[in-house]
C-alpha cells in the first residue's frame, strides 16, 4: 500500500509546519505548527483543518518551537482527542511553550480591545491557556533511537506502522521522524541543528531512508563566519561606553539559553564590564530551567548552569518587566520574541529604539514581514500598538547564533546517511531558500529533489 502525503504548511514559507501522511491505513499528522509572520500567514491559523479532525489516528511532534507544535489547542478546540506522540523533551518543553501561547494570544487580544487598535472587533484569541492545558494530557512522551507501533482507533484496520525518534540537536527534545510502512521509510528532518553548537550536540546520523522532506531555513546562505562571542563582546562594550542598553529579541526555546551562556562567558573572562543581565520571559525563565534540569542530555556542566544562575536576573512579573522599563543604567535585556512580533520585548523597545545610545541586537533569522525583518534590512521607523516610534538605536544581527544548520551543515548531515533517499521534498523555508536548498541536494546526491507547494498530495 502506497503512501501519500499532503503538505499542509512550511511550504513557501518557514512557519506552519504541518504534514498530513496516509499510511497503511492510518492518517497522521507530522508537525501541528502555528503560522507566523505577515498577516497573509497568519490568517491561515483561523482556516478550518482541511479534513474531520476525528479522522486523524496520531499527531507525532519534530519538536516544541511554536510553529511546529503552536496550532495543537486549535486542532483539539476542532475535536482532536487522539495521542499527540513527541520526545521526552520535546513533550517538557510544550508543557511551557503551549499555555504560554494561550495565554500570550489572550493577552494581546485584550489589549488590542481595550486600544481598539484591531480591526476585529472584539479581537479574539485563536485559543486559550486552558486550551493549551487541555491538549497537553494528550502527549504521550516517547524514547528515542527506537521504533514504536501505531495502531488504526478502528477495529478493521490491523496494519499500522511504526515510528522512531532520533536526536537533530536545535534545542532540547528536536528530533527527525521517521515512518516505516513496512516497504519504504520516509523521514521528516524537522529542524537541523549546528554542529560544534556550544550547548547542544551534533545532529545524529540517519541510517536509512527511502523518502526525506528536508528544512531550508537557511538553504540559500551560510552562517556568518565569525567569532560570536567577540561579536557580542563588541557591541556590549560600545553599547556601555555610549551609557546605552543591549535589547536582545530572542527566542524563548535554544536562543535565550545559547546568549545566557556566551555572556556568563564573556562575564566570567572579564571581556564585558559587570553590569545587569536580564531575562524577561517567563517562557525563557521556564526553558531555562528545564534546560539545567535535562543538562545531562546536553553540554551543560553543573557548574555552567550555577554560573547562569548567578549572572541573570529573571524577570517574572509584569510589573517588574514594567520597573525594567523605567531604568537608565546600562544593562543587558533578553526578552522574547525573536522576531520581535509579540511578547514583552516589544514593549521595552518602545524605549529602546528611539535613543541613539542603545543597542538592538537580534540573534538569527527574522522571517519576512516580520518586524525584526524590517528593521534589520534597515526601517527607519516601526509601527508598535498603533504608535510609530523612530529606529535611533544601533540595530545588530548575529546570524552565526542561529539554531539552524545553513545549507552546507545540511549537506553534510545527509551526506552521512548509509542508505540514502532517491527522492527529497524540501521545506520551510523561503521560496529563494528552498528552491537554491533544492539545486544544492540534487548536485551533492543525484536523487530526484522538489520543492512542494502547499497543499500538494504525493504519493510515496
Amino acid at each position: 500500500m502506497m503512501m501519500k502525503l499532503t503538505f499542509l504548511g512550511a511550504a513557501d514559507t518557514v512557519t506552519g509546519s504541518k504534514y498530513l501522511l496516509q499510511c497503511n491505513g492510518l492518517t497522521i499528522l507530522i508537525d501541528c505548527g502555528l503560522y507566523q509572520g505577515v498577516k497573509k500567514l497568519r490568517s491561515r491559523n483561523w482556516q478550518s483543518f482541511p479534513i474531520e479532525v476525528k479522522k486523524l489516528d496520531a499527531v507525532i511532534l519534530t519538536h516544541a518551537h511554536i510553529d511546529h507544535s503552536g496550532y495543537l489547542p486549535a486542532l483539539m478546540k476542532q475535536g482532536y482527542e487522539g495521542p499527540v506522540y513527541a520526545s521526552k523533551g520535546t513533550s517538557q518543553l510544550c508543557q511551557i511553550l503551549l499555555p504560554d501561547a494561550g495565554y500570550l494570544q489572550e493577552e494581546e487580544a485584550n489589549f488590542a480591545n481595550k486600544h481598539k487598535y484591531s480591526r476585529h472587533h472584539p479581537a479574539k484569541p485563536l485559543y486559550t491557556e486552558q486550551h493549551a492545558r487541555q491538549v497537553l494530557k494528550q502527549f504521550k512522551p516517547m524514547t528515542q533511537n527506537q521504533f514504536h507501533s501505531i495502531k488504526s482507533n478502528r477495529e478493521h484496520n490491523q496494519l499500522g506502522c511504526r515510528f522512531m525518534f532520533t536526536p537533530v540537536g536545535h534545542i532540547l527534545g528536536a528530533c527527525a521522524v521517521h515512518i516505516d510502512d513496512g516497504h519504504k521509510r520516509l523521514v521528516f528532518s524537522g529542524d537541523i541543528g549546528r554542529y560544534d553548537d556550544p550547548i547542544m550536540h551534533n545532529p545524529d546520523a540517519i541510517e536509512h531512508a527511502d523518502v526525506m522532506v528536508v528544512e531550508s531555513t537557511y538553504g540559500d546562505r551560510r552562517h556568518q563566519q565569525l567569532d560570536t562571542q567577540q561579536a557580542l563582546a563588541d557591541i556590549i562594550n560600545e553599547t556601555v561606553n555610549r551609557g546605552g542598553t543591549v535589547l536582545i529579541p530572542s527566542f524563548a526555546v535554544g536562543r535565550a539559553q545559547l546568549l545566557l551562556y556566551h555572556i556568563k562567558q564573556l562575564l566570567k573572562e572579564h571581556r564585558i564590564p559587570t553590569i545587569p543581565v536580564y531575562l524577561n520571559s517567563p517562557m525563557a525563565i521556564s526553558a531555562t530551567d528545564l534546560y539545567k534540569k535535562f543538562n545531562r542530555q546536553l553540554k551543560l556542566s553543573q557548574q555552567d548552569c550555577a554560573e547562569i544562575d548567578n549572572i541573570t536576573r529573571y524577570v517574572r512579573t509584569q510589573e517588574e518587566s514594567i520597573r525594567l522599563n523605567e531604568s537608565t543604567y546600562p544593562a543587558i535585556i533578553i526578552s522574547a520574541s525573536g522576531m520581535a512580533s509579540g511578547g514583552r520585548v516589544i514593549h521595552h523597545m518602545k524605549n529602546i529604539l528611539p535613543n541613539h545610545r542603545n543597542s538592538l541586537v537580534f540573534a538569527g533569522y527574522q522571517a519576512a514581514g516580520t518586524r525584526g525583518q524590517a528593521i534589520v534590512d534597515g526601517a527607519k521607523e516601526t509601527k508598535i500598538h498603533g504608535q510609530t516610534f523612530q529606529v535611533k538605536a544601533q540595530v545588530h544581527n548575529i546570524g552565526s547564533l542561529s539554531a539552524h544548520g545553513d545549507y552546507a551543515e545540511i549537506i553534510h548531515w545527509l551526506g552521512l546517511i548509509k542508505q540514502r533517499p532517491q527522492q527529497v521534498y524540501i521545506t520551510h523555508g523561503e521560496s529563494c531558500a528552498a528552491d537554491c536548498m533544492r539545486l544544492k541536494v540534487e548536485r551533492a546526491f543525484h536523487c530526484n529533489v522538489r520543492v512542494p507547494e502547499l497543499n500538494e498530495t504525493v504519493t510515496i
